[in-house]
């Protein structure tokens, strides 16, 4: 399964509907969230199928296609689940600051013809010229974003495979002056898409131009989303282990803030797991406490450590005088405990 984003070219009544259908859908979600968890403190439960019915012959009266409104209601079905299962948190209410901006369509959709595609009721909506695989189009997603709307396509379609370029193993530190730093030297510079941006962010805000403001975030969110395919797709070609070092984001971006979140470790974690499945590759991850600290050649623990040791970027091993590069070595500690060497060694 792929998936295709198409950029549409709306006509003012679909862009209109599109808006109402919206609106329309936030109350069903409403609706369905506060159903289901109020219902459950009854002890009473619904499944897929007979939530997905509740709302019944009311397509009409909300002038909303009836698979769509099935889709929604599917969707904060599932939402719970995940909740119940522990898998993701608690489903949010949708409102002004938390707007819904996708409609669902469930249903298997025919492949556009030339530059046009056929949706129920909206009719034929225009697209951005893009290449899509000759596959059927198991469903779809229309989605609200600051720079207009988009149409995802949920093809049934094998992806592309990641070449094999090398058989290499390496283990990953991430950072924030450097993106990452490897186990065999390489450090990866941090591109800084947020702080490259962050004037002019501030001039819209200030302006209160929210549109301008929130275009700029999703260029932001764009290019660091591009440089993270674009690493992890070569890291995956070159390596057929990777070992990651996994660190508590939340807790880092407490402290730190804007340089967690422009570093967006998480996502590049994420790409990489998927596509070393892919692949056929190995990912792992492995908790990062001590990893700097440790020595990579005797195992001792002698390595900066505090606030004050943070700006210690080099140092020198006590115990079998090995110089080490901060990152480097935090590095190789973590593919040593990816690949399951003892840190309790000693050398002779």
């Amino acid at each position: 399964m792929i998936q295709r984003q198409l950029k549409l070219r709306l006509t003012r009544l679909q862009e209109e509907r599109l808006t109402e259908w919206l609106w329309n859908l936030t109350g069903v979600w409403n609706w369905a969230i506060r159903k289901i968890e109020l219902d459950a403190r009854d002890n009473i439960y619904y499944t897929p199928f007979t939530f997905g019915n509740l709302l019944a012959n009311h397509s009409k009266k909300l002038g909303v296609p009836a698979h769509t409104l099935k889709g929604i209601l599917d969707n904060a079905h599932t939402a719970w689940q995940r909740c119940f299962k522990k898998i993701g948190k608690k489903p949010r209410l949708k409102g002004q600051r938390n707007k819904l901006n996708s409609i669902p369509f469930p249903d298997p959709i025919k492949p556009p013809t030339g530059n046009y595609i056929k949706l129920p009721i909206l009719g034929k909506l225009r697209f951005h010229s893009q290449v899509i695989p000759d596959a059927p189009i198991k469903c779809g997603r229309i989605v609200r974003r600051a720079s207009g709307w988009y149409l995802c396509l949920f093809i049934d379609a094998e992806p592309n495979k990641i070449p094999v370029v090398g058989n290499e193993r390496i283990g990953i530190d991430p950072g924030f002056i450097h993106l990452i730093t490897t186990s065999s030297g390489e450090k990866v510079e941090h591109p800084k898409e947020l702080q490259n941006n962050l004037k002019r962010i501030g001039q819209a805000q200030r302006g209160h131009d929210k549109k301008l403001a929130a275009r700029l975030q999703e260029r932001v969110a764009n290019q660091r989303k591009d440089r993270n395919h674009k690493l992890s797709r070569r890291l995956v070609s070159e390596n057929e282990l990777i070992v990651f070092s996994k660190d508590n984001l939340k807790g880092l971006s407490k402290t730190f803030g804007k340089s967690v979140a422009s570093a967006a470790t998480g996502q590049l974690r994420q790409m990489l797991s998927y596509k070393c499945r892919a692949g056929g590759r190995k990912y792992v991850e492995v908790n990062s406490k001590n990893s700097t600290r440790v020595c990579s050649a005797c195992g001792v623990l002698s390595g900066p450590t505090g606030w004050a040791g943070l700006s210690v970027r080099t140092w020198t091993c006590k115990e079998c005088g090995t110089s080490h590069d901060r990152d480097v070595n935090a590095a190789t500690n973590t593919l040593m405990f990816g690949v399951g060497t003892t840190l309790e060694r000693k050398v002779i």
